[in-house]
């Protein structure tokens, strides 16, 4: 007596997401720079909904603020260095899977250690002296402050993200005590100009330019960071432990050493930035000196796949959106949150063309599959004892076997 089979059919989506193997990088530039034009272009759709402006008003006004002049030229490569620097800082630890979100805290108490020296030195030293002792201190206390949490998590295996963006906030309100305890007048809440009239502690310029000196830095400390991640040992140590801690500790390399190591590395760009903005750019400091570019910073290392080389070019992309924003803003009297909503456009732009990089859109080939399966008889089953076996074990592998026999 035979049984009547029971024919189980399975509907398979119209389409599945598969793993892309490696993407040339010529297509995948091509699609980061169709992403930033459709950010652009949904800026523009975004401005004239808002402002009633044209794309081109917009556009013309983003490039207005940013290179209508030589002092908006300088301020832009300026902010760019800026945010490139804190970028470097980052990225050491990124690759080796430490999350440090706490460059925001490291800098701002980099940027209160060299007004400190600013304020205390500035009429008892040379001014070459004084610079030295505000750099060192700076990146010092940097180096100190990223160390703390690299500590607990070598050690006792404490989370780094929280641990790091807490001391953020120890960072600012330590440095909210000492501009009230400094501020001029008393209670006012400002410092003010440090050392106005003898411009002790202040950079000198370079080729008559306030900025230039900080752009050589930047432009310095972005190849050293490059070929020490990729050419160095300590490069290699970093990618080792990124990659598993396991493997890193069975071919003899010290983790504990290497986090320690990596975050005071860290630590030191960030306590060189801050030196930075308050010796060679603003001559003063306040809770919100550093203005969020700890964070930034953090989105620009993972857009450039953290390669300093690509920092440079995400910089000056997120530098040239807000000081363009900044120009739409006063002109339209918008609120300044209008600017960070600029950027953001584009960045999510950026950030979901990452996934056409990394997978494909692949259809399935519905009415071969569905065709196969009627086709398939019960003496070609006969043959294939073991495949009608697992095919009972686990129908929905039918429609995908059929598939591949029709392929075939």
């Amino acid at each position: 007596m035979t049984t009547a089979k029971k024919t189980v059919h399975v509907r398979e989506p119209l389409f599945h997401l598969a793993k892309r193997d490696n993407m040339p990088r010529h297509k995948a530039l091509l699609i980061r720079l169709i992403a930033i034009a459709v950010g652009l272009l949904i800026i523009c759709i975004f401005g004239y909904a808002i402002i009633q402006w044209t794309p081109l008003d917009i556009l013309v006004t983003l490039k207005e603020g940013t290179f209508d002049t030589e002092n908006r030229r300088w301020a832009l490569m300026e902010s760019t260095a800026l945010l490139l620097l804190l970028s470097l800082a980052v990225t050491p630890a990124f690759r080796m899977r430490f999350w440090n979100i706490g460059a925001e805290g490291q800098t701002l108490i980099s940027c209160l250690v060299t007004g400190a020296c600013m304020l205390k030195f500035g009429d008892k030293v040379p001014n070459p002296v004084l610079i030295l002792i505000a750099l060192v201190s700076a990146v010092a206390v940097g180096a100190l402050w990223a160390l703390i949490p690299a500590i607990f998590k070598a050690f006792w295996n404490t989370n780094e993200t929280l641990f790091t963006l807490m001391m953020n906030y120890i960072a600012a309100q330590i440095t909210s005590y000492f501009v009230y305890i400094w501020s001029t007048p008393k209670g006012s809440g400002h410092v003010g100009v440090i050392n106005q009239s003898t411009q002790a502690g202040w950079l000198t310029n370079l080729a008559g330019q306030d900025y230039l000196l900080t752009i050589l830095i930047a432009v310095v400390m972005t190849f050293v960071s490059y070929i020490y991640l990729n050419y160095c040992k300590h490069g290699y140590e970093i990618s080792v432990v990124g990659e598993s801690e396991k493997t890193a500790r069975y071919i003899g390399i010290n983790v504990k050493t290497v986090i320690l190591r990596t975050m005071i590395i860290s630590g030191a760009i960030c306590g060189l930035t801050g030196f930075l903005i308050v010796a060679g750019a603003d001559h003063t400091f306040i809770k919100d000196s550093v203005g969020g570019l700890g964070f930034t910073a953090i989105m620009v290392s993972w857009l450039a796949k953290f390669n300093p080389i690509a920092m440079a070019f995400f910089s000056f992309l997120i530098a040239f959106l807000e000081k363009g924003a900044k120009e739409i803003t006063t002109q339209t009297r918008l609120d300044a949150s209008f600017g960070d909503i600029v950027v953001g456009l584009v960045i999510f732009c950026i950030i979901g063309c990452e996934f056409f990089i990394n997978y494909s859109i692949r259809f399935r080939r519905k009415e071969k599959a569905k065709e196969a399966v009627a086709n398939v008889t019960p003496s070609d089953r006969a043959e294939t004892p073991e495949s009608e076996s697992d095919s009972e074990e686990d129908p929905e592998n039918k429609p995908e076997a059929a598939e591949e026999e029709a392929e075939s």
